[in-house]
């Protein structure tokens, strides 16, 4: 009889039991209806009669591209009632990022366009940038180490308050998580790593017991299964990877890759001036570009690609002679000043020139000097990856897991808010038509949409870097030649900033 009565009384509670998310500990609440489940990974305790978490999204990867994509569905109104997991080990999603203006500058910064500041505003992100360190620019110098190659852009030729703004990742990185957090959007962030995935479940199971091959065909549906770094497991119907150029669910989902390396490193810090700095400035070098980028607070970044001997000296040597150098490489070092002589150029495309630039007759500037080191000194090495495919069925890439490129033109993290944006466009479209958000040909749609945009940037950036890979006399000129059409046909420059803006037509002008 009480064998009877015990189970008589497990079988009620179990009808009792709410549809929500239960783990081994206790959910802990934050704002909105944000939680994070906190990693039990040192725990070797035998899971039993646990129910699974469903979500219509797992995003693998906290980074700024995962981050903005959570923003842009919390924003979208045919998403916002979507449930998504975020995987990322960094524990410190969950609790929040704290950023203080007067915090020393940190080396890893952003280049954003305006499309993408768009894309943040419409989200409410950008709102959160502004509250920190950044800093707007609305001119760009080029030249080359030649003398003879040079350009000069200006947001007013083609009519913008700004042609970019330069922010530290740890900004923008607090500002969308800080949009999540005080958004009601549905989030559960698990601090953990993905270890393996099955994006085939045509059946899904809400309860694990100890025994696989126990598992109960409780309810009917598409999604992939997903176990974390704990032991512990959840669904969901679509698993994003935005997990960065060694992405995890890139080599689980199968997707190949081409690309290579470059054979060059870069070492990127942040260098401090005795005024402001209201230019981006970049010289092409033998060696490779070197970019002195603003930051605000009289700060300016350094982004200095060079051979992996000479990064590896430069990391070594004293702060007062890196300053040297960085100096040098930004002034008279390696070639002469492009001078007035030499921008005589202009005359040969006059003919071309329906109305002279803004910009056109501005003549060159000494870029401001570095007067302190004010972070540490970070290499990175160089490389361009491209995912044959971005989506197969219940899984999609963004981001650097779909394409890394050279940072020359600070585009990469562009690529990846337009990866995000274009992505929650579609999967709202999905929702729209009651769709399966995993369906295949949905997802294929995205990629129809961002390869090619991302394809040629990659071209280009690729081209840039592999046309100064060589010294040789008749290519020198052909560059300069190349830079001087640039800075005076005005149809061509107006196209060229438009493009690097993050508009996606082509940089041609006829």
């Amino acid at each position: 009889m009480n064998r009877v009565i015990k189970k008589t009384v497990s079988n009620v509670c179990a009808l009792k039991i709410p549809r929500k998310y239960f783990c081994s500990s206790e959910v802990m609440k934050v704002d909105g209806s944000t939680s994070i489940l906190p990693s039990n990974e040192h725990e070797k305790k035998p899971i039993i009669n646990k129910i699974i978490p469903e979500y219509d999204i797992a995003i693998v990867g906290g980074g700024m591209v995962g981050m903005a994509l959570a923003c842009f569905l919390a924003s979208t109104p045919m998403t916002k009632q979507l449930s998504v997991a975020i995987i990322d080990s960094n524990p410190a999603l969950g609790s929040g990022l704290c950023i203080k203006k007067e915090d020393p500058p940190d080396p890893r910064v952003s280049t954003v366009t305006p499309a993408s500041i768009s894309y943040l505003q419409d989200a409410g992100a950008w709102k959160y940038v502004e509250q920190n360190r950044h800093a707007y620019f609305k001119k760009m110098q080029v030249w080359d180490y030649t003398g003879f190659g040079y350009a000069r852009y200006d947001s007013r030729d083609v009519n913008k308050d700004f042609l970019g703004c330069v922010a530290e990742n740890k900004v923008l990185h607090s500002a969308l998580l800080s949009c999540i957090k005080d958004s009601d959007f549905k989030t559960t962030f698990y601090p953990l790593k993905l270890t393996s995935m099955n994006l085939n479940s045509n059946s899904m199971s809400k309860v694990e017991e100890n025994s696989p091959s126990k598992e109960p065909l409780s309810a009917q549906g598409h999604s992939s299964k997903l176990q974390l770094s704990d032991g512990s497991n959840i669904y969901a119907k679509l698993v994003v990877g935005a997990d960065g150029g060694k992405s995890r669910v890139r080599e689980l989902a199968g997707f190949k890759t081409t690309g290579w390396n470059y054979s060059q490193n870069a070492i990127i810090c942040t260098v401090e001036h005795t005024s402001d700095n209201h230019c981006a400035w970049q010289r092409f070098l033998p060696t490779g570009p070197i970019a002195l980028l603003p930051m605000g607070d009289k700060f300016s970044n350094i982004v200095w690609t060079m051979s992996p001997t000479d990064s590896k000296n430069r990391t070594s040597i004293t702060e007062e002679m890196f300053l040297k150098d960085v100096n040098s490489a930004l002034d008279y070092g390696y070639g002469p000043h492009p001078t007035s002589s030499s921008l005589g150029t202009r005359d040969m495309f006059s003919w071309l020139k329906m109305d002279a630039s803004l910009s056109a007759n501005e003549f060159f500037e000494i870029p401001p000097k570095a007067i302190r080191l004010a972070s540490e000194r970070m290499v990175f090495p160089l490389s361009l990856r491209h995912a044959n495919s971005y989506a197969s069925k219940h899984v999609v890439l963004i981001g650097d897991a779909a394409h890394t490129i050279h940072p020359l033109a600070g585009q990469g993290v562009n690529l990846g808010f337009g990866d995000a944006f274009t992505l929650s466009r579609i999967i709202a479209e999905g929702v729209a038509l009651g769709s399966d958000i995993g369906e295949v040909n949905l997802l294929k749609k995205y990629e129809a949409e961002r390869k090619p945009a991302n394809v040629t940037m990659m071209a280009i950036l690729d081209g840039f870097q592999k046309a100064y890979s060589i010294d040789f006399g008749p290519l020198n000129f052909l560059r300069a030649a190349a830079f001087n059409g640039a800075n005076h046909i005005s149809p061509l420059k107006r196209s060229i900033i438009s493009y690097a803006s993050g508009e996606n037509k082509l940089p041609i002008f006829f």
